[in-house]
């Protein structure tokens, strides 16, 4: 789900150099704003937990003082969980990636390929679509081909177990309402996975996510 303006943006980093040039990337776009900057983790926080920013979207530097930005995504994946969330890192570290999408990044961005692809992984990220730099996705089909040789059971959905929860429900004909109140989250993160699985998904609508509910086996026909 992308908002109806700007997509308003928090930059992340310690270093003024690379905030103004990343700056300078976004703002020449007419769908990204930067609203607002932090030069360390707790700043990172304090501004993304502002109501007043408004902000759709976080740009993290990995490697900031007093706290990291895996441990900020990580703290702001549970308390704003509306909010996507890019790493952003000079690192091309395996570690550091699944690290970044296990705290709920939708995405890792290479500074040195920063001028080339953050601009899509923005786009990606608002769109619900998960964006990683090409190695990356070699590496996780490696870690996943490693996983298959050793026995390890393949996953058997590309949902999340709480995407399947609100699937579930959808099917049983639930409103936005009734789900928010019986998963105990806000209908704006209800509507936010909705819109996420009928991405991953392909589907179009809420018949067509009910057909998929039943072939999955998540409701009785």
């Amino acid at each position: 789900m992308t908002p109806d303006g700007p997509v308003r943006i928090l930059l992340a980093d310690d270093h003024t150099l690379v905030r103004d040039g990343i700056r300078l990337i976004l703002d020449a776009e007419d769908d990204l704003e930067v609203v607002a900057e932090a030069s360390d983790g707790t700043e990172a926080v304090r501004r993304a937990l502002d109501e007043d920013l408004r902000l759709d979207l976080a740009i993290l530097d990995v490697s900031m003082p007093q706290r990291t930005g895996i441990q900020v995504a990580r703290e702001l994946t549970r308390r704003r969980p509306e909010l996507r969330i890019l790493l952003l890192s000079m690192h091309e570290n395996e570690q550091y990636l699944f690290e970044a999408l296990k705290a709920g990044a939708a995405g890792y961005v290479l500074k040195s390929s920063a001028n080339r692809d953050l601009v899509a992984a923005c786009r990606s990220a608002m769109q619900g679509t998960p964006f990683l730099y090409p190695r990356a996705v070699q590496t996780l089909v490696q870690d996943f081909l490693e996983g298959a040789q050793r026995g390890e059971p393949l996953p058997e959905d590309l949902l999340t177990a709480r995407e399947q929860e609100v699937v579930k429900q959808i099917a049983e004909g639930h409103t936005t309402d009734e789900i928010a109140a019986q998963l105990v989250i806000s209908p704006h993160t209800v509507e936010r996975h909705r819109s996420n699985v009928l991405e991953k998904l392909g589907l179009r609508n809420r018949v067509e996510l009910a057909r998929y509910a039943i072939r999955r086996g998540l409701v009785e026909p």
